[in-house]
């Protein structure tokens, strides 16, 4: 699609270690890479020069497509799972993650050899999968389960530009009220653990943060190619390296005793945790996108085991020391617990919202990608400009409002990752094996893999999604008065003796 041909040429001419644009928003990146490559070598000689994107380049994809806002949400949920049990599960679910990429990317070589076909996206996979199974109603339902899969991959951006949302608002809302406290004296000289009384710090409802931001946001509705981002999209990648730099130096300089934590939390808690892991692990959406444009496909396994090494290493590591730095006080994005007595906090907060704002841009991309052309089919009369920018314009009104209704980051990261998450992570890919396997019936032990597989992601699906709800619906008190932040972030933070 023409709407689309130059997206790729934004990413892989900006070197971008750190992209802000978690999981999907990868999949219009790469899908156009093939063409736009020959477009670059045209005038050279094509037969002496290879195609397709490097080993090196593969594994900096992968980073920048599961390295997000995700991520700082991770101390959140150790505390939710426990200092020993938390980073045990993180580092067995990721895993079991990449163990899944591994199936869809399996899944996908085989279908497309069997049919001689071109290779294939995440949705036709399991689609030419269903088509060529034995069962005469998985044969007939090959239509419904790639618009099933393309309604989580659109749920999932709805629920990425929502949190999006939240987080710029609360790091914005602190930088700021932040800046107005450093400017008083008496703010100044308060280093104690609590607030005296009468110096709580009082400011606008977060909400408001939000609609300040839409102008700025309803900018990049317009905007339909990507090419001219690129330098942007480097500086912002830039950006996130260096605030996840300098989080590492501050939470290092003070780790607490892991013995007074607890080891593991309650059964109610855990639904938290497997929301905002699965959240953060779910970069399913780039596997394949990466892997059909490689220039050594078939070092892409090696390429995805290292790269998800290395991610799963950063995702125990940072949101270990992060519960160890600031127990049961960490919030929502571990950005939110910085003090605001440095500079350097502030500055954390200030570059990785300017990323994660970047990357806002990239987002409308993915779902238009998937609704105009249903769209354009349906009414031959549209235009396909108009159609785009609609759909955007849906897609930010829909985010906001989320947004708005549900201003707490930890609960938009949690049900994000429950409802959708899940499904696109853990439960297609088993079941796209156990359809797509060569001899029917598969052998008992893949049976029982797959099938466990699935059932932990269901399971986790339905019991992320009901607890969130529920705490959205009934929310504690702690929760209200964040809306209303408290000041308590603003203060230097002590750790208690030990």
């Amino acid at each position: 699609m023409n709407l689309f041909s130059k997206i790729m040429e934004c990413s892989f001419k900006s070197v971008d270690l750190f992209h802000g644009a978690d999981m999907e928003v990868m999949t219009p990146l790469m899908e156009e890479a093939g063409g736009e490559e020959e477009d670059v070598d045209k005038d050279e000689d094509p037969e002496h020069l290879p195609q397709g994107i490097t080993f090196t380049q593969t594994l900096l994809h992968l980073l920048k497509g599961n390295i997000g806002t995700g991520l700082l949400g991770l101390p959140l949920a150790v505390k939710n799972a426990g200092i020993v049990l938390g980073p045990v599960s993180l580092l067995l679910m990721g895993v079991v993650c990449v163990h899944c990429m591994h199936i869809l990317v399996n899944c996908s070589h085989q279908l497309s050899e069997r049919l001689k076909r071109s290779p294939l996206g995440y949705s036709d996979t399991v689609a030419v999968a269903m088509e060529m199974s034995s069962s005469q109603c998985l044969r007939k339902g090959a239509h419904f389960g790639r618009h099933l899969v393309n309604f989580f991959l659109v749920l999932t951006q709805l629920g990425f530009c929502s949190v999006y949302f939240v987080f710029l608002a609360e790091n914005i809302k602190q930088v700021m009220e932040g800046a107005h406290l450093n400017s008083s004296v008496e703010t100044v000289l308060i280093h104690s653990n609590s607030l005296e009384e009468g110096a709580v710090a009082t400011g606008l409802d977060l909400r408001l943060y939000m609609v300040f931001l839409l102008p700025f946001i309803i900018v990049l509705t317009f905007i339909r190619d990507l090419r001219n981002m690129a330098a942007l999209s480097a500086i912002a990648n830039l950006c996130m390296a260096i605030s996840l730099i300098l989080i590492f130096t501050y939470i290092l300089n003070d780790v607490s005793d892991p013995r007074r934590l607890p080891y593991a939390s309650t059964w109610r808690k855990f639904p938290f945790f497997f929301g905002t892991a699965i959240f953060a692990f779910e970069g399913i959406g780039v596997v394949l996108p990466l892997e059909n444009q490689m220039r050594e496909p078939k070092r892409f396994p090696q390429a995805l085991n290292i790269g998800m090494g290395f991610i799963i290493i950063l995702y125990v590591t940072l949101a270990t020391l992060g519960y160890l730095r600031f127990r049961d006080d960490i919030r929502g994005s571990i950005t939110l617990n910085l003090p605001h007595d440095s500079w350097s906090n502030q500055l954390v907060k200030v570059l990785y919202s300017f990323g994660v704002f970047v990357s806002f841009a990239v987002q409308f991309f993915v779902p238009a990608e998937i609704l105009v052309p249903m769209v354009a089919l349906s009414f031959t009369w549209a235009n396909t400009t108009r159609v785009f920018l609609n759909l955007n314009s849906l897609h930010l009104s829909l985010s906001g409002i989320t947004a708005v209704l549900i201003p707490r980051l930890d609960l938009v990261i949690s049900l994000v990752g429950a409802v959708s998450s899940s499904a696109l992570a853990l439960v297609f890919p088993p079941l796209v094996e156990l359809v797509a396997f060569p001899s029917q019936p598969p052998p008992p032990l893949l049976l029982l893999k797959d099938l466990s597989i699935a059932a932990f992601g269901f399971i986790g699906f339905l019991t992320g999604t009901y607890v969130t709800l529920e705490e959205i619906i009934y929310p504690d008190d702690q929760g209200q008065t964040r809306l209303h932040d408290n000041g308590n972030w603003a203060t230097p933070t002590t750790s208690p003796n030990v």
